[in-house]
């Protein structure tokens, strides 16, 4: 059996008695069209999201350049104590945590400002592909 004929069987033809939609999509028959379109693509979300990863990258980096700051000459002032180990396994680790934030924030803000970059070429694309299959209308005479 066919791909076609078993979406068919399965769904039927065009009986309107089972829709795919997206879960964000409007109720099912509400349809696209020009003034309520089924999906819409924008670059605006993604180049915000790119830009909140971009601060929180700044933000972390410069609490890890704090952290590193302060801890600067801790181990040296509590030598000899039982917990100079411990504070130091600690700060070792939150300087880790810190850096892999860090890291991954920056690898986001790339991540995110292409799919919004890709996203907003790809709209233009379409919607220059579906001007040209348009018919154009007949030059009024006048």
């Amino acid at each position: 059996m066919a791909l076609n004929a078993k979406w068919d069987e399965l769904f039927g033809a065009d009986d309107g008695a089972a829709r795919m939609t997206l879960a964000s999509a409007t109720s099912p028959g509400a349809g696209g069209g020009e003034d309520a379109p089924d999906l819409k693509t924008d670059q605006g979300p993604w180049t915000k999201a790119s830009g909140v990863a971009g601060q929180l990258r700044t933000s972390t980096s410069s609490s890890l350049t704090d952290l590193t700051t302060a801890s600067e000459g801790v181990a040296g002032g509590t030598a000899g104590f039982a917990s100079t180990t411990t504070l130091t396994s600690v700060l070792d680790s939150w300087k880790d945590r810190l850096t892999a934030v860090r890291d991954e924030c920056g690898r986001l803000q790339g991540a995110l400002y292409g799919a919004g970059k890709d996203f907003g070429e790809r709209e233009t694309f379409i919607k220059q592909k579906i001007a040209a299959t348009l018919p154009t209308p007949p030059k009024s005479e006048g």
